[in-house]
């Protein structure tokens, strides 16, 4: 796909980290970006800086996604794109044991519940809602229609203690890429997921401010390049995907060789 201004992209999560980046990369390239997200204030900020469209949306509410990608067709045109990086979820160890008391406790069901609907149940909903969209475009070359990139982690593969929720979930985003691609391969609409490694995004920076020794072991545990993964890198390969056709059904890593241990 030919990135310039005659396409339109959703980026979900886009007031910051990995989400920001991505659609930083895309509006540099000419495509007319939305930005979804809660955060009102930096959303808006990043789109002002860019000159993207801003729609507060809720990824775990049907209606709040729904009627964002009206409200972004309606500023930019039907996306052929959709960069998905927005999700919620909570951590726990499947049991904890209390110290004091010795009493055993599991992570609920309920937050594990939470933490699907954050996570796996969201990367379906937008995807199934952009494919409904990109359906109806035009094709481009090959018969392309549009193209979906989801956002896992390595915690899909390599989840560690207290990653129940978190890593499952997220080895399903993994899961999606290929059924997807199959489901949408007769309408010309690509889908792959990338599975970040650990990045220098706002929480990670938030760490090296509170714990410079805990930043710089992290730091140090990637065995090539050694260091946090810069979210432009991570922008530079939605780029990629969205660029080669032949890219689908794909999970890649982007990780620096990194492998999660236990804890």
């Amino acid at each position: 796909m030919k990135l310039d201004s005659s396409v339109s992209a959703v980026v979900t999560g886009g007031a910051s980290g990995l989400a920001r980046a991505s659609a930083t990369a895309l509006a540099e390239q000419g495509v007319k970006v939305a930005i979804f997200d809660m955060n009102e204030e930096g959303g808006k900020a990043v789109a002002a800086e860019i000159g993207a469209t801003f729609h507060k949306v809720n990824v775990t509410d049907e209606q709040s996604v729904i009627d964002g990608f009206e409200e972004a067709r309606a500023a930019n045109g039907q996306e052929r794109i959709l960069v998905h990086c927005a999700q919620t979820s909570r951590g726990g160890k499947t049991l904890s044991k209390n110290r004091e008391t010795g009493e055993l406790t599991r992570f609920s069901t309920e937050d594990y519940a939470y933490s699907a609907n954050g996570i796996l149940v969201a990367s379906y909903r937008l995807a199934s809602l952009a494919a409904l969209g990109m359906a109806s475009l035009e094709p481009l070359e090959d018969g392309e229609r549009g193209c979906i990139t989801l956002t896992g982690s390595v915690a899909a593969q390599d989840a560690q203690i207290g990653q129940i929720a978190y890593g499952s979930n997220k080895a399903g985003v993994a899961g999606l890429a290929l059924p997807l691609a199959r489901d949408l391969m007769n309408f010309g609409i690509r889908a792959n997921t990338i599975l970040p490694g650990i990045f220098a995004t706002p929480p990670m920076l938030a760490v090296g401010d509170r714990a410079p020794e805990v930043f710089a072991n992290l730091e140090k545990s990637v065995p090539f390049p050694k260091r946090l993964g810069n979210p432009k890198e991570f922008a530079s390969f939605v780029l990629e995907l969205n660029r080669n056709v032949y890219f689908n059904g794909q999970v890649v890593r982007l990780d620096g060789a990194i492998r999660m241990p236990p804890k």
